[in-house]
């Protein structure tokens, strides 16, 4: 998790719940507020995009205990497949997998010693690799860490990826603020500290290089995709000409951490730039989100706040030239789903009691019903945000509750699509195949 992860976990979880830790939803009325998705009418919105983010047993620490968990499973292929299957039976948009350069953590910029807690995870793209030929239509986005890696084999990974998905490919890039993180490469330094110290000067310029230089990473990665022509392989076997090397080019990319030759070794992905995500918190990652990807993960705790973020991003969209790009803005909650908010909020207190304190992580918590998630959801929608990637507390139970308890509420709101009417994730989205920045300029 980046800095700016471990800054929203002391600062945003908390906010905007009542005194059980759930969101208070009765107070919006979607008949009122919301025409249905094509009426046509003055208040009408295109349908939400919906995501599901997967992690370990859940969300939540102590979901590995639960009755229904499959802990032994999770270095399973089939564990992952069930899930992402299961997210595709409910017609959502795409799925994220996590990942990171080190074991998971209570503190995300310290490693802890605990034995009760999930740890140990398999590599996000393999894992969405395997996945992908077994689904059809939902995204694949798997978590890359854009520090201490290179963006040369990031970009072949994912462009593999979408090749073998059919197009439904995508990347979540994150930073690596920790020290210990930094020791298992050797290649540089970084210096420590902790939640506390965030909004120290210093500190915040650390993670600010970090930021830029995620930025950086992602301009050479869309540059090494676009670094093959849509039409640089021939395949004329009359001629002997496999390629037309005039449409392969280097990209040159010169960043303050690293330089990139090019080309890649891999053709143009199929949806030209797969997806780009990153998730943020504050400005300085509002800024990442503005200058380099397609969508954005927030966590806004009530609908002043989701106003406020999006108008932050398009105006950082503004300063740097996107202006006219589609960038979508996702909120992020994590979810306990139930049949009733007193089993919800119960089956929360339960989990939580099984951890030394009440579980905050750094999205806002929602407990109770598909019904009040749907009111909350479209209210929020209310303040510009686009779609929602939501954390199932428990894979199995809270997963099966988004698929089949909140897209049916949608869709009988006109909220949520039917079918899947794109096949390709950029698609799903309402996002163009982008031309190819040098057959542009060739021409």
């Amino acid at each position: 998790m980046s800095a700016s992860s471990a800054s929203a976990a002391s600062s945003d979880s908390a906010a905007s719940t009542d005194s059980t830790g759930s969101f208070d939803s009765t107070g919006s009325d979607p008949a009122e507020s919301d025409a249905p998705a094509g009426s046509g009418g003055p208040g009408a919105h295109p349908p939400l995009h919906l995501a599901v983010a997967l992690q370990d047993a859940g969300w939540h620490p102590a979901a590995w205990r639960e009755p229904g968990a499959r802990p032994r499973e999770l270095f399973d292929a089939g564990y992952w497949t069930d899930a992402v299957r299961e997210a595709e039976g409910g017609l959502l948009d795409f799925v994220t997998f996590e990942d990171s350069l080190a074991l998971q953590s209570d503190d995300p910029l310290r490693p802890d010693d605990r034995t009760d807690r999930v740890r140990g995870r398999l590599d996000a793209v393999l894992t969405a690799a395997r996945v992908a030929p077994l689904t059809r239509g939902i995204g694949l986005v798997p978590t890359l860490v854009a520090t201490h890696t290179e963006p040369f084999h990031l970009s072949k990974a994912v462009a593999t990826l979408d090749y073998v998905s059919g197009g439904r490919a995508g990347l979540r890039v994150q930073i690596a603020s920790q020290p210990h993180v930094a020791a298992h490469f050797g290649r540089r330094t970084l210096p420590p500290f902790g939640r506390e110290d965030l909004e120290r000067p210093g500190v915040r310029e650390v993670v600010a290089e970090l930021f830029d230089e995620a930025a950086d990473y992602v301009e050479a990665v869309r540059r090494l995709w676009d670094s093959w022509e849509d039409d640089a392989e021939i395949r004329d076997a009359a001629t002997g000409r496999f390629i037309d090397r005039d449409r392969l080019h280097y990209i040159d990319f010169e960043g303050r951490h690293f330089s990139v030759k090019g080309p890649s070794i891999t053709p143009r992905p199929p949806q030209g730039q797969p997806l780009v995500a990153a998730l943020a918190h504050d400005t300085i990652p509002y800024r990442l989100v503005a200058r380099a990807a397609d969508i954005g993960f927030t966590t806004p705790h009530d609908a002043g706040h989701a106003a406020r973020i999006v108008a932050e991003i398009r105006a950082e969209q503004q300063s740097a030239g996107r202006a006219r790009d589609t960038v979508h803005v996702f909120g992020d909650l994590l979810v306990f789903l139930d049949q009733d908010a007193r089993t919800a909020r119960a089956r929360r207190a339960r989990l939580d009691a099984a951890l030394d304190e009440p579980y905050l992580g750094d999205a806002p918590v929602f407990a109770g019903t598909a019904a009040e998630l749907a009111d909350h959801l479209l209210e929020l929608r209310q303040a510009g945000l686009t779609g929602f990637r939501l954390r199932p507390a428990d894979a199995d139970h809270d997963l099966k509750a988004i698929t089949r308890g909140l897209v049916p509420e949608l869709q009988s709101r006109g909220a949520f699509r039917r079918s899947y009417e794109a096949a390709t994730l950029r698609g799903l989205l309402g996002l163009s195949r982008p031309a190819n920045r040098y057959a542009t300029a060739r021409a």
